[in-house]
């Protein structure tokens, strides 16, 4: 195994970074009756770097202020909206001249939702939301504003009739025929995009006894691995959206892209809602964005650009429900952090997240092993595939700074003279370096912590505490 040369390993720096990134924006709630103005919340939203937001519908203030900031913008038709829309033409017209033609494109509106978790609305407006998509479509090219702005729905995961294991993914039967097959024949025929609402707190409060809490904040786990397909997953998150891939294929909507409308956690809960604090939704949050800027897809779908925003940017103190519901936001009221995560490639550089201190075992495996000394390695994931091992090989040895000289040939650790032995190795080293962070044993999917020393051969992965 050679270091590559310089020209080489910048072209896979670039293909890696540009061709896998991803991108943050954020959901901009306003339940409450103690928020800043819009012009001071979009201020906000460019002082943190974010470059997309989602409202809840299209206030004039808030497009307004929008206006020239370069923000790109999804707007919501509400679900009481979804009949008129639907039964009216004319009402779908107007609403989009009003809305959208008004502002576009000095505010670059880039979405519509029609529509927000239509079926779990209780008025029962499912069989509106096509019609409606239909008609918004038709004023969009009226206006000529189709080939600029598309149009979606966000669905929560309670759409899905199975999803676990994600090979598993199914959406419930009594909105295939109905609702969910007309709406994917209109994503595909408009080139857009399905939205889904992804939240995997909800999922890890409700069965905490067998989802470790590591497994849904992106931290190091062994992962699980997938019977159906055989792929390992290292979060709770990648699962949940291929599940959702997973009932597209069933359905053979194979070609249609996901946005993740919505994600979050919240940082104050009642004493029953399990997981709720500052700390978990900072992991949560910042090893996301951690996630999505680093590139790569999920396991299913590795060269999937992921497009996710996060809820929300305030907390919102007239929301019903339980205390979760008031506590999913980024920053409070007077616009202060809740918590501090990053949004921005550059923001990454010098982020590390702040964990609370741990008792007993890092983590223990479904099989009871686990680190006594708290000590972890990274070793190559061979499920990820050669090109990715080779890439995440090469820039390990080469700009990430890994000391690869005993993988060279006639080293120590030179045998077994295999991709998956030596990327394990540089891997390992350059997770050692970085000081075993959160979020540097990834690779593009290419490689997991583990809790026991690893072997290859004779060459044991050192630690370098």
């Amino acid at each position: 195994m050679e270091t590559p040369s310089l020209p080489i390993l910048f072209l896979l720096l670039l293909l890696l970074a540009s061709a896998d990134a991803g991108s943050v924006g954020v959901n901009y709630g306003r339940i409450a009756n103690n928020l800043p103005s819009a012009v001071k919340a979009v201020a906000l939203l460019q002082s943190q770097g974010l470059t997309r937001v989602k409202i809840y519908d299209a206030d004039p203030s808030v497009l307004r202020a929008l206006s020239g900031s370069g923000i790109k913008v999804t707007v919501n038709l509400p679900n009481e909206q979804l009949y008129n829309a639907a039964e009216r033409e004319w009402f779908a017209r107007d609403w989009v001249r009003r809305n959208v033609a008004a502002y576009h494109p000095r505010t670059r509106i880039e979405a519509i939702a029609v529509g927000n978790e239509v079926f779990v609305d209780p008025h029962n407006t499912s069989r509106f939301l096509v019609p409606a998509m239909e008609n918004i479509q038709e004023a969009l090219v009226k206006f000529d504003l189709h080939r600029d702005v598309k149009v979606s729905s966000p669905i929560a995961l309670s759409a899905l009739q199975n999803s676990y294991p994600a090979s598993a993914g199914s959406f419930r039967p009594e909105f295939v025929g109905p609702v969910l097959r007309p709406m994917l024949q209109f994503l595909r025929r408009t080139g857009s995009f399905l939205m889904v609402n992804c939240y995997p707190f909800f999922a890890y409060e409700s069965n905490s006894d067998v989802i470790p809490l590591d497994y849904a904040l992106f931290r190091e786990n062994p992962g699980v691995v997938d019977a159906g397909n055989g792929l390992r997953y290292f979060n709770l998150f990648d699962a949940q959206i291929d599940a959702v891939y997973a009932a597209l294929s069933a359905l053979k909507f194979d070609d249609i892209r996901l946005v993740v409308s919505e994600t979050g956690w919240p940082s104050k809960g009642d004493p029953t809602e399990l997981g709720a604090s500052v700390d978990n939704a900072a992991a949560y949050n910042g090893n996301l964005v951690r996630r999505v800027l680093a590139g790569g897809g999920t396991p299913l779908r590795p060269k999937e650009e992921l497009t996710v925003y996060l809820f929300a940017l305030f907390n919102e103190n007239k929301k019903f429900g339980p205390t979760s519901e008031r506590n999913f936001g980024l920053f409070y009221p007077d616009e202060t952090e809740v918590y501090r995560i990053p949004f921005t490639a550059e923001a990454l550089k010098t982020y590390r997240e702040i964990r609370p201190p741990v008792t007993g075992n890092h983590w223990v495996s479904k099989r009871g092993q686990g680190s006594a000394t708290g000590q972890t390695w990274c070793v190559a994931n061979a499920e990820a595939g050669k090109d990715r091992l080779q890439a995440g090989l090469d820039y390990a040895c080469g700009e990430g700074g890994a000391d690869c000289r005993s993988i060279q040939p006639g080293s120590t650790c030179y045998d077994p003279d295999t991709l998956e032995a030596h990327a394990s190795f540089a891997f390992n080293s350059y997770y050692q370096r970085k000081g075993r962070v959160g979020g540097t044993c990834y690779f593009g999917g290419a490689a997991y912590v583990v809790m026991q020393q690893p072997k290859f051969g004779k060459c044991e992965l050192p630690t370098e505490d």
